[in-house]
């Protein structure tokens, strides 16, 4: 690795199991564009979500590879190498959406005293919370120290923070129990959080029997299930439904039992992403997947943008500060050590308690 070239992580878009590492020289920057340097990215299950997705919503659309194969976004830091933009000036740090790569050219745009915006073709289509690159200078929210949890949970929370008060505007469909599977993924276990210390009702994680003992240990969950026990869930109580998983046999044998108790059912990822997939016409309410850009617009709308930002920034605080009681950053470096975190994630053998920052550069520039 030079600092001539860039290293990309590529998976084939029909084939997860299959990787490749490539290589190729760095371009030239035409006006207008920023080289960042990918400092390091975090890698969960909810990247391979992207992956489920990635037709569906365009996640390979961010990154285009060669036909057949793919690029899975990750949330991570980047720093400006390089710009022929007169505005963004090199040695900036930023926080974004990143391929897990080496470096990343990017067309800025609309650039302000906080970020700035990838106004590139392929890109522009996608919404503007996912081609926004902010300053973490400017970020109120920004601890040095706490980048790693940033990295790790920042874009989850903020999925699970727009579920939360989507569920609040909708004064939970009525339910008395929230149920939420695959309830040792980190999406699961921030709106969990947010559910448990807002009291909004009673909450059920289920999980596998090999998490069921850390789900449980959070201290986030009034009871813990595995997926078998599905129809230990009282069946004559208002429930709604979120799903991490994407098990399509787990969410029909759910549906079955509670029926037209379950006020919504809330499909948010696919961690489950071998299983099989969801029966049509089941019982109870259609499955709704859940678009977090479009709710970011309906919570601005309704707070306002400062009003927004100040209640997410709240609920982050509150929700990183809790999770040093059971994370264990665990940091890696190199091709070799994104290839084995990756397939421990794909394959579904990481420990929840672990969170993986990872970086495709050999050794730290900063």
């Amino acid at each position: 690795m030079t600092d001539e070239t860039r290293s990309s992580f590529l998976v084939r878009r029909d084939d997860w199991s299959q990787t490749r590492f490539e290589t190729t020289d760095l371009e030239a920057l035409a006006p207008g564009q920023v080289r960042l340097r990918v400092d390091r990215f975090a890698l969960t299950s909810n990247n391979i979500s992207y992956a489920a997705a990635g037709d569906m919503l365009d996640y390979w659309g961010f990154f285009p590879a060669e036909e057949g194969w793919g690029r899975i976004p990750a949330m991570g830091f980047g720093d400006v190498i390089e710009s022929s933009h007169p505005e963004v000036i090199p040695g900036e740090r930023v926080f974004g959406f990143f391929p897990m790569a080496t470096h990343l050219v990017i067309e800025a745009q609309d650039v302000g005293p906080t970020q700035f915006v990838d106004g590139v073709a392929h890109r522009s289509r996608h919404a503007l919370a996912y081609r926004q690159y902010g300053k973490t200078t400017a970020d109120p929210s920004y601890e040095a120290d706490r980048e790693d949890q940033i990295l790790l949970f920042r874009g989850l929370f903020l999925t699970s923070f727009l579920v939360d008060a989507f569920l609040a505007d909708h004064e939970g469909f009525g339910a008395e129990t929230f149920v939420i599977g695959s309830a040792s993924s980190k999406t699961a276990i921030a709106l969990a959080f947010l559910l448990s210390s807002q009291a909004r009702g009673r909450v059920v994680g289920v999980t596998s029997s090999r998490n069921q003992e850390f789900v449980a240990g959070l201290g986030l969950y009034d009871e813990v299930i595995t997926y078998p026990n599905v129809k230990s869930l009282p069946n004559r109580v208002r429930t709604t439904f979120i799903d991490h998983s994407g098990d399509g046999e787990f969410v029909s044998a759910l549906h079955h039992h509670l029926g037209d108790q379950l006020g919504h059912s809330c499909i948010v990822g696919a961690t489950h992403w071998n299983a099989g997939p969801r029966p049509a016409n089941l019982p109870g309410p259609e499955p709704a997947f859940f678009f977090a850009p479009g709710e970011i617009k309906n919570r601005v709308e309704a707070w306002g943008p400062a009003g927004f930002q100040q209640r997410l920034a709240e609920g982050w605080r509150r929700f990183c500060d809790s999770t040093d009681a059971w994370l264990e950053v665990v940091r890696g470096r190199g091709a070799a050590d994104v290839e084995r975190v990756y397939r421990e994630v794909l394959e579904g053998r990481a420990k929840p308690s672990e969170g993986h920052v990872l970086s495709l550069w050999e050794r730290d520039a900063r």
